[in-house]
């Protein structure tokens, strides 16, 4: 006979990985199992009596869903929902409403499945995939274009020494320096260009590199740091992530300019079973930059990691492109979030030793 005891009923709910959170007919939370704690960022104690409007901020639009599945005994499926939590962050999940009129009063059980691990995952092929057909097309524009460019410098520079007059000279020489510039340019679009050198590194030590070269190209800046000091040291290419990680300080600075007390927090941590690429990585390293300045514009949100995007005039679209490949030869993964006073760039290396590009 099955143990149908509240104690094993509730051990049961706690090892599932959907997370299951029981209303009452007031619906307040009578009931919240583990992985509901973990997606909603709660615990238990502080949501059982909790009504579900102050649990889920933005649950608004379904109560009246919510007393209609209790009148009608009927349940309710929703796609792809979209909620903000009580520490700010969102969620996008498949819930499921089902009323239960066993008990003297009738309740009500809410399933929900998140979808965010998923999406980004999809998202994060995507991008992979269309990045590495637009580096292909670039590798292959870039040869093309260089094999002239080096033509058209060297003719320059032999007419140069055929002339006798200074004046006639400064045009050859204005062409050699434009060559070497449109040059510098298709070898920036082609992405990092030397073989990795990998080196045990302390994460830290790079990050406080980043913050002396900030602090030394403007001072109204103020820099603070949330390092976790268990971190242990990783495999990497120092100069190149160190590159990559002043690229989005630089960037960051750069979006403060009008912002009346500016501050780039830099912030360590260690993440936990984390998917990249469709691998399951055990351990991470997570490198958050955040800053308050006006943010990234809406436009340009999803093709920021294109080459010759940017939302700056004098901006040339490439730092954040050389930013993502820089991270993806390490086997990570870069994401952001922004919006006006707040945007975040987190990356992710993974501390297991793997195989480099």
């Amino acid at each position: 006979m099955l143990n149908t005891e509240p104690n094993f009923t509730e051990n049961m709910l706690n090892n599932l990985c959907t997370a299951v959170i029981s209303l009452d007919h007031d619906l307040k939370v009578c009931f919240i199992n583990q992985s509901a704690e973990s997606l909603l960022d709660i615990s238990a104690n502080k949501s059982v009596g909790v009504s579900i409007e102050e649990l889920v901020t933005s649950f608004s639009p379904y109560i009246a869903i919510c007393y209609d599945a209790i009148q009608s005994g009927q349940a309710y499926t929703q796609r792809m929902a979209q909620f903000t939590l009580t520490n700010g962050s969102g969620i996008t999940v498949d819930f499921t409403i089902s009323p239960i009129s066993e008990c003297e009063w009738p309740r009500l059980v809410i399933e929900m499945h998140p979808l965010d691990r998923y999406l980004r995952i999809d998202r994060d092929a995507t991008l992979h995939e269309r990045q590495e057909i637009s580096r292909q097309m670039i590798r292959g524009l870039a040869h093309e274009v260089k094999n002239p460019l080096g033509g058209i410098r060297g003719s320059a520079q032999l007419l140069e020494k055929q002339l006798n007059h200074d004046e006639l000279k400064e045009y050859t020489k204005i062409i050699i320096e434009e060559t070497d510039r449109l040059t510098l340019l298709v070898d920036k679009m082609m992405g990092p260009s030397r073989s990795f050198q990998l080196e045990s590194t302390n994460i830290h030590i790079l990050l406080e590199r980043v913050a002396k070269l900030i602090e030394l190209e403007t001072s109204n800046i103020s820099i603070t740091r949330d390092y976790d000091p268990s971190i242990p040291e990783v495999l990497v290419d120092s100069e190149m992530l160190l590159q990559a990680l002043l690229n989005i300080a630089r960037n960051a600075m750069q979006s403060m300019t009008d912002t009346r007390a500016p501050i780039l927090k830099m912030t360590t941590r260690i993440e936990r079973q984390f998917t990249i690429k469709a691998y399951r990585h055990r351990t991470l390293i997570r490198i958050d930059i955040a800053d308050n300045g006006c943010g990234i514009p809406p436009e340009l949100k999803q093709n920021l990691f294109y080459p010759m995007i940017s939302g700056r005039p004098d901006g040339t679209g490439l730092g954040l492109p050389l930013v993502h490949a820089v991270v993806d030869q390490h086997g990570g993964h870069i994401e952001f979030d922004s919006e006006p006073s707040k945007t975040i760039f987190r990356i992710f290396i993974p501390l297991e030793t793997k195989n480099h590009e």
